[in-house]
């Protein structure tokens, strides 16, 4: 595993893999890359645009015509990267709710996960990279040096979205959120496309009682190992 050059990252939302792939990747100077953002992007510009997320084919077609771009970040406000839409900063406009709720149903049709994997793995491939996501070592790139998947439970992954949510003033309802919380997991984890599972190789970690600093200091162990 010395000198492991493609990590991937997986795991349920809150789990804590964006926050340690970005910290990970800035140990390692590796490029970090997010994958979930691009899904996100087709979802905020498929509510932009006054399409259904319940139309398939609009959405693919969407999705195939859109671009999507994921830069270092250009504006010091907290955020990790600058992700465009056709040009248009949407980096905080797709971590809305509205975004939240449809995320799971647009990136589950095959037409989307094509267009965005493709793009996915030219990246990766390059190597020293740290890709987070929620298919990264089952399908996007299943030959990764190094596989982890990160695991907490539905509670404390609530208690850390709205804690998230507070600190940037938005509504933050806790009850609300474990709901829809525990409601994404069902949906990602029994879909038919690329479900939301941990590779056969992959190194399970429960971060529910670890923080994000002591994670990063256990993938930088099994990186060396």
């Amino acid at each position: 595993m010395m000198g492991a050059r493609v990590i991937a990252i997986d795991g349920p939302a809150a789990s804590g893999k964006t926050t340690v792939a970005e910290r990970l990747a800035r140990r390692l100077g590796y490029l970090f890359f997010d994958t979930g953002v691009m899904y996100r992007a087709v979802t905020w510009a498929v509510l932009d645009r006054g399409i259904s997320p319940e139309d398939e084919a609009a959405v693919v077609d969407l999705a195939r015509s859109l671009s999507v771009d994921v830069r270092p970040p250009g504006v010091e406000d907290g955020r990790m990267y600058d992700v465009l839409a056709d040009g248009r900063d949407v980096t905080w406009a797709i971590r809305a709710a509205d975004v939240d709720r449809h995320v799971s149903r647009v990136s589950a049709y095959p037409g989307v996960r094509q267009a965005m994997t493709r793009r996915q793995r030219e990246i990766g491939l390059r190597g020293n990279v740290v890709m987070v996501g929620r298919d990264i070592g089952t399908v996007v790139l299943p030959e990764a040096d190094l596989k982890l998947y990160l695991v907490a439970t539905v509670e404390e992954r609530a208690r850390r979205r709205q804690r998230e949510l507070e600190a940037r003033g938005e509504p933050a309802e806790y009850d609300g959120i474990l709901r829809a919380m525990a409601a994404r997991d069902e949906y990602d984890s029994t879909r038919p496309l690329a479900p939301l599972k941990p590779a056969r190789d992959a190194i399970l970690l429960d971060t529910t009682e670890m923080t994000a600093d002591e994670v990063v200091e256990r993938a930088l162990a099994l990186v060396g190992r």
